[in-house]
């Protein structure tokens, strides 16, 4: 992962199913400079784990991604994140069932949304079903347990719904801007 000091920087949020994949994911790609797994667009301050899990927060397990425009744009980072996700599945993502893991595109720039709607309509055309990603500016974001953080790293045969080939193939990936 880069340093954060003299790069360029943006924010996204992702969700993604699982968290620990999906930080996993973006943290292997480049112009990724941070990452943080939280709970996003729910009801209740300050979740647990648990309360997310058993009571019906309404929050999304959600990858905070930090990224330097100028080596890899919106775009690209949408276009790998379509490849980690079934985009036409609802609450569920691999073998994991429930609201928290709903898919999710959540945004704090404003300038933003018309970038992830142009996105959205493309990967619709490429589907029959119709595509169940929510696209929505932040309303809010909660760090989740230290435990969460980089939990693959920590526990390197923990639990993902991800496959190691996708890992491989971002992890080889040369963003548009890297060359600039």
């Amino acid at each position: 992962m880069n340093n954060l000091s003299g790069s360029a920087k943006a924010e996204i949020y992702l969700a993604g199913g699982c968290f620990w994949g999906t930080q996993h994911y973006f943290d292997l790609l480049s112009g990724v400079l941070q990452t943080e797994v939280g709970y996003a667009n729910g009801k209740t301050e300050n979740p647990t784990y648990e309360q997310v899990k058993y009571e019906n927060t309404g929050h999304a397990e959600t990858v905070k991604i930090i990224y330097d425009p100028e080596i890899i744009c919106l775009e690209e980072l949408l276009q790998l994140y379509y490849k980690a996700i079934d985009p036409t599945s609802v609450n569920r993502q691999g073998g994991d069932i429930g609201t928290q893991y709903r898919t999710g595109i959540y945004y704090i720039d404003l300038a933003d949304e018309p970038r992830v709607k142009a996105s959205l309509t493309a990967l619709q055309e490429q589907y029959s079903e119709p595509v169940m990603v929510e696209a929505l500016p932040l309303s809010n974001f909660y760090t989740a347990e230290e435990y969460h953080q980089k939990y693959l790293i920590k526990n390197p045969d923990g639990y993902c719904h991800l496959s190691l080939a996708l890992f491989e193939a971002v992890k080889n990936y040369c963003p548009s801007g890297k060359d600039r």
